[in-house]
């Protein structure tokens, strides 16, 4: 009779499946890319609506 201890790294990177951050162009980069944009798109709409003034505006370009 022998016993075995699992192998408890081994299940816990098959349940923590996200992908690593890398350098470049990879699906990784660009999904979080995406979500600082829309974050910043609903600000800017968020500063607009508040203060009535657009994103140029607030920049003084015009």
């Amino acid at each position: 009779m022998s016993s075995e201890t699992p192998n408890s790294s081994e299940s816990s990177e098959e349940s923590f499946n996200q992908p690593e951050p890398a350098f470049g162009w990879t699906p990784y980069a660009e999904q979080i890319n995406g979500r600082f944009a829309m974050v910043a798109l609903v600000c800017i709409l968020l500063l607009e609506l508040l203060t009535g003034q657009g994103l140029l505006t607030w920049l003084g370009l015009l």
